[in-house]
């Protein structure tokens, strides 16, 4: 295998073979293949994109450098969901312990917060003592007892991805559909799963702002065409999922939907992707599985099976009842509207890169992240506010902090006169029949 003859053919528009790509990743795995020359080739992938056969010897190659979890009883479905990420997206934490605890099994792995957007392993985390670096054995284990892990990508699942994704997020080489699609998929398939749901977001605020509806089609076509069927909805991202923003208010935000008293917007949007779990794991009624979801809510179940996911990984499952045991901030503000009319706009990746820049996630790699801070925030796009009105809350380390938020609330919350049009919270259903718009 010559490389660079590789990275040129590649950087001059053409296209490496399925054999090629596999003989890439596993030399890549044997240490065969150099930063530098991976480094390469991803920048001419990026520029001069995949093809539909490429993205899939790519996946298959990443996927190969590892093993994945075995589920030798089929009696059961084994379903999981991904969101793109975004900004107040805390669904992953009221959607696993829900589902789960309507015998499904959710093997839920989950990334850190990047960039803007936050991270469910991060919010989990907030949870004193709850860990998420399970091994394999661990995470199979529990899903067997309990029906649910909460995990971060083990060593042994796609480790080429893990090698992978790091290069490409210092050589600005994220942003790639198809690289996005291939890293995705090699680590949820790589879960045995019978069934995937796809939050893929779209508007200021999403991870990836570019064609969501590309992203969700290249996804789909992986899973379906490796015997998974696939479904991916497209969620609004133009303004903050839910009211809360940070790691740990995030998380009591969670607990408190999953009591049913969460707000509508994170209510609504774990629903549908609900429903979308419950068809693939082979309920056949829309209206029925809308209905066994409320009843999870309800009758407490789901906040018992969180109780138990959480106790199982090392947290203080006391949290759901008493959602004070989470870390609480030093310096709390309440932020008012500077003037009267209409809420034109609340500007997600804005209020995201503050969380970040008040210590609520990673400028660095090895930067500590502060559970506590970030913002709850009660305005809403339409919204018709006088002068002097609370619009929000700041949550800080200290009076710096609460400076940081309250410019970034200035920026981010835009008020003026006519009218907001924000968009459809769900607006279409993206699976192998074609897409739905359904708003």
């Amino acid at each position: 295998m010559f490389v660079p003859g590789l990275i040129e053919r590649k950087r001059d528009g053409g296209e490496l073979t399925a054999g090629e790509w596999r003989d890439l990743m596993i030399g890549y795995h044997e240490g065969q293949v150099p930063d530098y020359q991976m480094s390469a080739l991803l920048m001419a992938a990026f520029f001069r994109g995949l093809s539909a056969e490429e993205t899939s010897a790519l996946l298959d190659g990443m996927m190969a450098s590892g093993i994945g979890l075995k589920f030798g009883d089929r009696s059961r479905a084994v379903v999981d969901k991904h969101s793109t990420g975004g900004v107040g997206d805390k669904v992953s934490l009221v959607l696993a312990p829900v589902v789960a605890s309507l015998s499904v099994l959710v093997p839920m792995m989950s990334g850190r917060g990047l960039g803007h957007t936050g991270g469910t392993l991060d919010k989990l985390e907030s949870i004193p003592g709850f860990r998420t670096d399970l091994s394999i054995d661990q995470v199979q284990a529990q899903l067997e007892r309990i029906g649910c892990a909460m995990f971060g990508q083990t060593p042994e699942i796609a480790p080429v991805d893990r090698r992978l994704y790091a290069l490409r997020d210092v050589t600005a080489t994220v942003e790639s559909i198809p690289l996005i699609a291939a890293s995705i998929m090699s680590k949820k398939l790589a879960e045995g799963l019978t069934g995937l749901v796809l939050d893929v977001k779209q508007g200021s605020g999403a991870f990836i702002t570019a064609s969501s509806l590309d992203l969700a089609r290249t996804m789909m076509a992986l899973g379906e065409a490796r015997g998974c069927p696939t479904v991916a909805l497209l969620t609004a991202m133009d303004r903050p999922l839910g009211r809360a923003c940070g790691n740990a208010l995030e998380t009591e935000e969670a607990i408190m939907a999953l009591r049913g008293e969460g707000p509508q917007d994170l209510h609504d949007v774990t629903l549908a992707l609900g429903v979308e779990m419950l068809l693939l794991a082979g309920e056949t009624d829309r209206a029925r599985a809308a209905e066994r979801l409320e009843a999870g809510i309800r009758s407490g179940r789901a906040a018992e099976t969180f109780q138990q996911i959480i106790e199982a990984q090392g947290g203080d499952p006391r949290c759901v009842d008493d959602p004070a045991l989470l870390p609480q901030a030093a310096a709390v503000e309440v932020y008012y509207a500077r003037a009267a009319g209409t809420i034109l706009e609340v500007e997600p990746r804005t209020i995201g890169r503050a969380v970040v820049q008040m210590g609520g996630g990673r400028q660095r790699v090895e930067d500590a992240v502060d559970p506590t801070v970030g913002f709850v925030i009660t305005a809403r796009p339409g919204q018709t506010v006088h002068t002097s009105e609370p619009l929000a809350s700041i949550f800080a380390r200290d009076g710096a902090g609460i400076e940081l938020g309250r410019q970034a609330l200035d920026r981010a919350i835009k008020i003026g006169e006519g009218s907001a049009a924000p968009l459809p919270l769900v607006a279409a259903r993206v699976s192998a029949k074609g897409v739905e718009k359904l708003a």
